[in-house]
């Protein structure tokens, strides 16, 4: 089966590569791809081959030595069909697009103006080097990027329907993000930011939980604002009873969390999301803000002192894939900038319909990362929303 890309055709193709195979999630079997690229493509895998684990490095790049965002987690591939409303086995092709929650956000916080950085591990391999050059290539600070000679860089196959919505399969078993170590955290950068983000797949799996504490730890003790969107992916973990108690076991440290419908469901055992005494009881006593998106519906708020509802923008959807990272990349773009936001209602609901906005404006085209808005982009919506 043949998988078409923007710039490469990626094929099923034995003999397996053995030393490092990919694992179908949802089955557990064992699967390899070989990639057949161009001679570009190539010539960037050998002058970046020598690297040999370390960063590469973001010379000639805008941002900041300081950024005002670091998010750390897991950076990957989405292969997104073509053809909306058909299964993984009937999609004819897919799109090649780079993803990964906190990578997402990333890109989103730079392509909105702000300033930004990743903190992750991918493979040493193609995908790894062309990742590390997207960030680079948005202005994303990406000197803390560690590059596994060992592991693929994860792939995420992502099935839509027609409606847009995803579900999706991914091959990691174990993938270069599993395996960062606590001492490849690039400590100095984490203390620098003003906001430290990042979800809950990097918990999954040692040795990269104990990085995922570790870097959340020297961020707190240095001041820096801890902001937690779960991202649920059950299909990566042992069980649901091992995913809730994980998510949990980390809520009481975040200053600003972000959480779905869904996730509310899930962590409450199958209560109420729309009741608002459900959602207070995910408030815990240092929380500055908890954010529930609700699609294109927007958003609901809550901080110790008010709460309310943004209503969103109604677009024609194409792929949802990345909304919600473009949501936390427009609030926290605007945090970053001005903290004081937290304590006033009216100008925190400015900034989340800004949020709102880049969420809508991502679900109108295929992909996460090339999806997401500029701030121009979002201004001219929202003002396209008030005429």
């Amino acid at each position: 089966m043949a998988l078409q890309a923007a710039t490469s055709t990626f094929c099923f193709s034995g003999p397996y590569l053995r030393s490092t195979p990919y694992s179908l999630t949802s089955n557990r079997r064992s699967i390899s791809i070989k990639a057949t690229s161009s001679s570009s493509s190539s010539r960037l895998f050998n002058s970046r081959s020598n690297l040999k684990g370390r960063a590469l490095s973001s010379e000639g790049s805008t941002t900041q030595e300081s950024p005002y965002v670091v998010c750390f987690g897991e950076m990957l591939i989405d292969f997104v069909p073509t053809t909306s409303g058909l299964s993984l086995a009937d999609a004819p092709a897919f799109k090649k697009a780079p993803g990964g929650a906190p990578a997402n956000v990333a890109v989103g916080i730079a392509r909105l103006g702000g300033s930004s950085a990743f903190i992750g591990k991918v493979g040493e391999d193609e995908f790894g080097y062309m990742l590390a050059n997207i960030l680079k290539d948005n202005n994303v600070n990406n000197e803390g990027m560690r590059f596994d000679p060992g592991a693929r860089t994860a792939l995420a196959f992502v099935t839509l329907t027609s409606e847009g919505e995803r579900e999706f399969m991914f091959y990691r078993n174990p993938s270069a993000d599993m395996l960062l170590e606590v001492s490849e955290l690039d400590l100095d950068l984490i203390k620098k930011a003003k906001i430290f983000h990042y979800g809950s797949i990097s918990l999954i799996t040692e040795p990269c939980k104990s990085a995922h504490i570790a870097a959340s730890k020297a961020a707190k003790e240095a001041g820096v604002l801890l902001s937690y969107d779960p991202n649920l992916r059950l299909p990566l973990w042992p069980s649901a009873d091992n995913a809730r108690d994980e998510i949990l076991n980390i809520w009481d440290t975040a200053d600003i969390i972000k959480i779905s419908e869904e996730e509310i469901i899930f962590l409450t055992k199958g209560e109420d999301p729309y009741d608002d005494n459900v959602v207070r009881k995910l408030f815990h006593p240092t929380l500055k803000l908890l954010l529930v998106t609700e699609g294109p519906e927007g958003c609901r708020y809550y901080t110790k002192d008010f709460s309310g509802r943004v209503h969103g923008l109604k677009v024609d959807v194409v792929d949802t894939t990345g909304a919600g990272d473009a949501f936390v990349a427009g609030i926290l773009s605007q945090l970053a900038n001005d903290l004081s936001l937290l304590q006033d209602e009216e100008r925190l609901r400015e900034a989340l319909m800004f949020a709102n906005a880049c969420g809508a404006l991502t679900v109108k085209q295929r992909g996460a990362i090339p999806a997401l808005p500029t701030k121009e982009a979002v201004h001219e919506a929202l003002l396209q929303s008030v005429v």
